[in-house]
């Protein structure tokens, strides 16, 4: 819980962001959104049509530009421009890509987007 409080709390774009700060903001955005969208499916509120409920869309609301961010400080990490983030406007390759990119591990030392957040903590 403390990496996805972190993550919210960051508004930022600069600086780079771990693997573990990553993957602990995605499974947490996971879990809540999946628990929101029981919530919205006993009340009532969830649209089968978009399938999307009202409360599961405004946490994703809530909490899209924090994901961005940590997905462009993640790329940072790697020592790449958050513009390739852009890549998963690609069909298919694009998400491929960006997959694979959040799965590998940084650059050792400092690049510059920053000292490694590995050696920093």
């Amino acid at each position: 819980m403390e990496w996805f409080l972190k993550v919210i709390k960051n508004f930022s774009f600069q600086g780079r962001a771990r693997r573990k700060e990553y993957w602990m903001y995605a499974l947490f955005v996971t879990l809540i959104a999946v628990v929101l969208s029981l919530i919205d499916l006993f009340i009532g509120t969830y649209s089968v049509s978009i399938g999307l409920g009202l409360l599961s869309g405004l946490f994703s609301l809530a909490t899209l530009i924090q994901g961005i961010a940590v997905c462009v400080r993640r790329l940072h990490d790697l020592g790449k421009s958050g513009w390739w983030l852009l890549i998963m406007l690609i069909p298919l390759i694009g998400p491929i890509v960006i997959l694979v990119f959040m799965v590998l591990d940084g650059q050792p030392g400092e690049n510059p987007y920053g000292p490694n957040p590995k050696t920093a903590s």
